[in-house]
């Protein structure tokens, strides 16, 4: 499989007021139906849309299985290395800031593309996993979901100081991380489900802010001690179910990965493209992410299957599949040594 250069993304344009003055980018799938899916993607600290995009994959998962894209950019204006300024009291607020032009940008692309908006997903890495806490905590009432890789709870510093520490893991007020994702925004509805990511050996935010993001949504789903604890490969998963037995949080903890996104550039979940902060482990972020949102099968089918329609609302596994009979043959010799790679 191919990854598709990020040349595919577009400007989006006259979005709203933009209190944040961020630039914002697409990528909509050749006919791609109405009542798709949408998942906004932020990069992390000196990457772009476009960068960020080809590193993790998310196009070329998108084309593959049907649903939208929407990149949140910084410009240098705003931050000297491209980070997204989760630690700004103006910019991860409900109503301003960086968090209100990301809302703007959801509102007025769900809207243009005529999207699903209870299929409205987000997930970030680093800085940008920071961003996507607090989009969670400010704006819960736009995403089913959302995904923090190597990134740190909501409304946890307030100063560049501070957000040094609390990335060293220091600092954290741990009695009030629930609170103050409740005090962010009046909400009464369901809250997102949160995916949790993060490498051992992360030297950039230290991994106990993982555990931060989980007892600071543990607190807001009303969940106790995990329901399953597992390891794939070398690497751990957690669940915490809610009383209906849904998943409402999950953690993966990989071992030995430094700061980044984890990838797998091969089998079946592969996408995506190794460089910095771009990590191949072997597990993809980007495919199980968008699996457990259920807008991609739970086990991915053969890379040479091509996925041409998209999960009907509430449904994870409806799809039509094109089978092609060469590739599989193909593959077949392949792997029994008749044909050369």
């Amino acid at each position: 499989m191919t990854d598709r250069r990020a040349a595919s993304l577009t400007s989006l344009d006259d979005f709203g007021l933009n209190p944040g003055a961020l630039r914002g980018y697409l990528h909509i799938p050749q006919g791609l139906p109405t009542r798709a899916p949408l998942v906004v993607v932020l990069h992390g600290c000196t990457q772009t849309a476009a960068s960020y995009d080809h590193g993790s994959g998310w196009s070329t998962l998108a084309d593959r299985f049907g649903f939208a894209l929407l990149f949140p950019e910084q410009q240098r204006a705003n931050n000297p290395n491209l980070c997204f300024n989760w630690f700004s009291p103006e910019d991860a607020r409900r109503g301003g800031g960086e968090v209100g032009s990301i809302r703007d940008m959801v509102i007025a692309t769900v809207g243009r593309f005529g999207l699903d908006p209870a299929r409205v997903f987000v997930t970030g890495l680093s800085a940008g996993g920071a961003m996507t806490s607090a989009m969670l905590a400010c704006h819960p009432e736009l995403f089913a979901g959302g995904a923090i890789i190597a990134g740190l709870p909501f409304d946890t510093a307030h100063s560049v100081p501070e957000a040094l520490e609390r990335m060293r893991g220091r600092g954290h007020d741990r009695a009030t991380l629930s609170d103050r994702v409740r005090m962010a925004a009046a909400h009464g509805g369901p809250w997102p489900t949160v995916s949790i990511w993060h490498g051992t050996a992360d030297p950039t935010v230290d991994a106990v802010n993982a555990g931060l993001i989980v007892d600071q949504w543990r607190g807001i789903h009303g969940v106790g001690e995990p329901n399953v604890t597992e390891r794939i490969d070398a690497h751990s998963r957690r669940t915490w179910h809610n009383r209906d037995g849904r998943v409402v949080i999950e953690e993966y903890i990989v071992t030995g990965m430094g700061h980044g996104t984890p990838l797998a550039t091969d089998g079946d979940e592969a996408c995506g493209m190794p460089g910095p902060h771009m990590l191949e482990v072997g597990i993809s972020s980007t495919y199980r992410i968008a699996a457990a949102w259920g807008i991609v099968p739970a086990v991915a089918p053969p890379r040479h299957v091509d996925i041409a329609a998209t999960v009907p609302q509430g449904q994870s596994s409806a799809r039509l599949l094109r089978f092609d009979p060469t590739a599989t043959i193909n593959d077949a010799l392949r792997a029994a040594g008749l044909m050369k790679p």
